[in-house]
């Protein structure tokens, strides 16, 4: 079983540039599942992203995968001058040459959906555009954005019905119970189940839809997430381990109340790889929490005028409650080289 799953993910990857990271995932970021990079506002979550942008367009003879990008940028962080940037510390010998600047940026079509139904049509036009634009990568950033920013609103539940609705009707009939306007933050961010019964997840459909559409594409889709506090109070524990409920109240004594991610248990058995970025006394880390081939670890990390950079290539191994455990200890806003905050 061991040998089966590490040859699913042979079966193509897009390296990262982190040498560490590369290596505990057998060669990168892997083709045809979900990849999922969580963590606290202005942790480095697009830093990273963009990033793997540039790998997937840069030509195969530079490492890269020779393809377009689709960037779904929900909360407008996509930064072109940033993403320059990056490319020109990262790969000079390309990005100084004459009009390739222009080129490479070129190839990565960014999308910013203004509603959930938006967001829908996107992901169906997606589906067929893949091959015919030969798209080498997707990313969404972020899926979070999309429950948290259209509630603010008070219009999330409205599109979600009317999007259910048009998308698929008979997966979904009309009879389907729905939680009301007023319990829905609640419905979408707090607990993870109530009396062992699995919540409705508000983007059930699109969760669905995407891991089958990394699954039909065979290309690595990167999808970043945020984070909510869970308090010690709280009845159920998000984790990837079963735990008693004794012992998640022993562990909350010991380690405090943290942050955990966004999206719920639903969102999170999706995922096949589940990178957590988090900061604990201001030092930056980049935590395997989730793989089938790689133990959890912990690199630190910076971010430097070319991108993210491990400080060391050989991991922490975790145990315990800090594979889950999401800290935000002594961390602030990152501050790129001209003075504007980025995320």
């Amino acid at each position: 079983m061991e040998q089966r799953v590490k040859n699913e993910h042979l079966a193509g990857h897009l390296p990262t540039g982190l040498k560490g990271l590369d290596e505990a995932l057998c060669g990168g970021i892997p083709f045809g599942v979900l990849t999922e990079l969580v963590g606290p506002a202005g942790i480095g979550k697009t830093q990273f992203c963009l990033k793997l942008s540039l790998l997937a367009s840069l030509p195969s003879s530079y490492g890269g995968l020779d393809g377009h990008v689709i960037y779904i940028d929900v909360e407008s962080k996509f930064s072109s001058r940033r993403l320059i940037e990056i490319g020109a510390k990262s790969f000079p010998e390309i990005f100084l040459m004459k009009g390739m600047a222009k080129k490479m940026s070129g190839r990565i079509l960014v999308w910013r959906p203004a509603s959930l139904s938006e967001f829908t049509e996107r992901l169906q036009q997606i589906k067929v555009s893949l091959h015919q634009n030969e798209v080498k990568l997707l990313v969404i950033d972020s899926m979070a954005a999309l429950v948290s920013g259209f509630s603010r609103f008070g219009s999330i539940f409205k599109e979600i019905k009317s999007t259910i609705s048009l998308a698929l009707p008979i997966v979904f009939p009309k009879s389907l119970p729905l939680p009301s306007i007023a319990n829905f933050t609640d419905w979408a961010h707090s607990r993870e189940c109530e009396q062992g019964i699995p919540r409705q997840h508000p983007l059930g459909w699109h969760v669905s839809f995407i891991k089958s559409l990394a699954e039909f594409s065979r290309i690595p889709i990167v999808v970043t997430n945020q984070v909510r506090s869970q308090s010690s109070d709280e009845a159920c524990q998000f984790s990837f381990q079963v735990q008693r409920w004794k012992e998640t109240k022993e562990d909350h004594a010991r380690y405090g109340s943290h942050l955990v991610a966004a999206l719920g248990v639903h969102w999170a058995h999706a995922v096949t790889i589940r990178l957590v970025l988090e900061a604990k006394s201001g030092q930056r880390f980049l935590k395997v929490s989730k793989s089938p081939i790689s133990a959890p670890l912990a690199f630190p990390f910076d971010i430097t005028a070319s991108g993210m950079s491990l400080l060391s290539d050989d991991g922490i191994e975790l145990t315990g409650p800090d594979i889950n455990a999401i800290h935000s200890q002594g961390h602030s806003d990152i501050i790129n080289f001209t003075g504007e905050s980025l995320q």
